[in-house]
């Protein structure tokens, strides 16, 4: 099969590999229908997570059909339509009994394109598959669903639920890329008072502000702190999201959190950011970070399905999955080719 295999910083191709295979009882092969590529895959390209060794095959989010299933797997069968998460937990251990399926002891959490193959080929082995592989409802289409393997669950959990957004909050969040408006959509379900969205290119706010924005602003700080002091009373935001991964948006999301605030942090961080704890430790501020449980797929799945949730005005490039070089090529280089989020389809 023909698959996207990282070499090292800066290295990738599309070549051909083994065929996966069951290994172990609780796996199952799915063969991939629907990819994405994701900002992480990028990091990993650029050195930010060495744990991804060269020779693996990246990608973690996917939509597939199932072709072969270990002997213990009870939940899906061969023909079944499926949603690969991004996080996998064993069901079993200590964390994974209380929901935290992305901190697993034995082997699951984020392992496909990190610890193992990914799913950015033909087809894929997908570990512990009874919580790692959702059905799909009738009428959810795979465009829609591959967006729910990571970035929606990550935008909702650690960034709208970490966050604790209520009705009437004043929510900002800092950086318009795929997770940002991810957390703009979830944010929404839970009538806040005003969205402010953050984010230095135009083409990222206009989209912002076609999700449901209140307000944009590019990212020179010390405006951007004058309108959200505006809009609050001077009392800052009362809750912050990061979803970039860089140094100088954490810093601004604290500054501009008010007293007892919350700031979440979504975005993968690949350089020390400081934390100012001389001005932040009088303020009563609660900082949380984290990597998606998806715990709560199935519910997000279901307001889909109920189109309470509609991801698809995120992609912005279709391709085969045998353009998966270009693919990349596009989504990279974000500024020139106003690219999103991206989606690779096998051909019929």
């Amino acid at each position: 099969m023909k698959a996207l295999v990282y070499h090292g910083p800066g290295e990738r191709s599309w070549e051909d590999v083994p065929d996966p295979q069951v290994s172990d009882d609780t796996d199952v092969v799915v063969g991939v229908d629907a990819v994405t590529i994701c900002g992480t895959d990028l990091h990993i390209l650029k050195g930010d997570v060495p744990e991804v060794t060269p020779g693996t095959i990246l990608g973690h989010e996917a939509v597939g059909t199932v072709e072969e299933v270990g002997s213990a797997v009870r939940s899906v069968r061969p023909g079944d339509h499926v949603l690969v998460s991004c996080i996998a937990g064993c069901g079993t251990c200590s964390y994974c009994r209380g929901g935290h399926y992305g901190q697993c002891l034995r082997g699951g959490g984020w392992a496909l394109g990190h610890t193992i193959n990914g799913v950015q080929a033909e087809y894929a082995r997908v570990p512990f598959a009874d919580l790692s592989l959702h059905p799909l409802p009738q009428g959810v289409t795979d465009e829609a669903a591959v967006l729910l393997a990571d970035i929606l669950p990550t935008s909702y959990e650690v960034g709208v639920l970490n966050g604790r957004v209520r009705p009437g909050d004043t929510v900002v969040i800092v950086g318009a890329g795929p997770i940002g408006l991810a957390a703009v959509m979830t944010a929404k379900l839970y009538s806040p008072g005003c969205i402010v969205v953050i984010d230095p290119a135009e083409p990222r706010r206009d989209a912002a502000k076609r999700l449901g924005a209140d307000v944009v602003l590019d990212a020179e700080p010390a405006p951007a702190l004058e309108v959200v002091q505006s809009l609050t009373g001077g009392l800052g935001a009362d809750v912050v999201m990061e979803a970039v991964g860089i140094p100088s948006s954490f810093e601004l999301c604290t500054q501009l959190v008010r007293p007892g605030g919350r700031v979440a942090n979504i975005g993968v961080h690949g350089a020390s950011a400081t934390l100012h704890l001389e001005t932040l430790w009088i303020k009563n501020v609660t900082i949380t970070t984290g990597l998606v449980d998806t715990s709560t797929t199935p519910r997000l799945l279901r307001l889909l399905a109920e189109h309470h949730l509609d991801p698809t005005p995120i992609i912005t490039h279709r391709f085969g999955i045998e353009q998966m070089m270009e693919a990349y090529d596009v989504f990279s280089r974000p500024a020139e080719t106003g690219a999103l989020k991206v989606v690779l389809t096998r051909s019929a």
